[in-house]
């Protein structure tokens, strides 16, 4: 039984603006490289053909702010790194979006000091936080998951 017999005659498919611009954003998602520490071997990993990221649309990782849209921080920041994340993140064009990776860059993991960032949120705004020391490469493709979800429920309000 064939979609015509079920839909009739229609020749037609309907959408809103707003489905398709959100869809076609989760399926082209181009991250930048960020790694600072530990955590950036496991996003290697993830990008890597055991997890392979490029079946969600990334297929390669940026070295550039201005051809990405997606920062992954990954492992701890410090002080002095602080503005250069800032200055990335500034010159990303929009739509962007930030992933923390690790409990470094979410909450200053063990590094409880003056020279650590405690959380890169009080630099950038972080729309997903993934957790764990380092997280593993699963953990970062369901934080990556679940920031194409909050992608697809934006409305044409939210867009700035």
């Amino acid at each position: 039984m064939g979609v015509e017999q079920k839909l009739g005659r229609l020749g037609i498919v309907t959408t809103t603006l707003e489905k398709v611009v959100n869809w076609s954003r989760t399926r082209a998602m181009w991250p930048m490289l960020f790694g600072l520490a530990c955590c950036a071997i496991e996003m290697m990993a993830a990008q890597a053909s055991d997890y392979d990221m490029s079946r969600f649309g990334m297929e390669l990782m940026r070295a550039t702010p201005r051809q990405s849209d997606l920062m992954i921080v990954a492992g701890r920041v410090t002080r002095k790194m602080a503005p250069v994340l800032r200055r990335l993140y500034d010159q990303m064009p929009e739509p962007k979006w930030v992933v923390a990776m690790g409990d470094c860059a979410s909450c200053g993991g063990i590094f409880n000091n003056y020279a650590i960032v405690q959380g890169v949120d009080e630099i950038v705004p972080v729309d997903v936080f993934v957790s764990g020391c380092p997280p593993r490469p699963e953990a970062l493709i369901h934080g990556i998951l679940t920031l194409r979800d909050k992608v697809m429920a934006e409305k044409i309000q939210d867009w700035s």
